[in-house]
């Protein structure tokens, strides 16, 4: 596994799992019922997390990539703008509880960081193949 593809899945990936992680944690030592082990807000930080890193890196790609990039951009963006959508139905169920189907809320954050998952490890994939001072052209 390629340098840019570890630091990808230690400095973004782990990071951007703590906060699901840690609620874990808290969910596996207090009393039933307290907290939720799951809920959307982590899920959605995990795939915004993952997807502004994309960006970020893209962006130090050659423009000779440039149709490519711009579609990742675009992917990215698509992505980030769906994230939005389930954090504002999130804040309305916050105020209205039974507006909004919670659970279904949580399962599509979830397939929905899944998702990101893979669409920027697929990115991170094809990055790491790059090699400094390459024409980027044949990829």
């Amino acid at each position: 596994m390629s340098s840019k593809k570890i630091k990808w899945l230690i400095y973004t990936v782990l990071v951007g799992l703590l906060p699901i992680f840690s609620r874990l944690l808290v969910w596996l030592v207090t009393q039933p019922g307290v907290i939720s082990p799951f809920v959307a807000a982590d899920f959605i930080a995990f795939g915004l997390i993952l997807h502004i890193s994309t960006i970020n890196e893209i962006e130090r790609i050659s423009d000779q990539r440039r149709s490519w990039k711009t579609m990742q951009n675009g992917t990215s963006i698509m992505f980030i703008t769906l994230y939005i959508v389930l954090f504002t139905l999130l804040l309305i169920s916050e105020g209205i509880p039974l507006f909004i189907n919670v659970a279904f809320l949580n399962t599509s954050a979830m397939l929905l960081a899944l998702i990101s998952f893979a669409v920027s490890f697929s990115v991170f994939n094809r990055i790491s193949t790059f090699r400094l001072g390459e024409s980027y052209e044949h990829y």
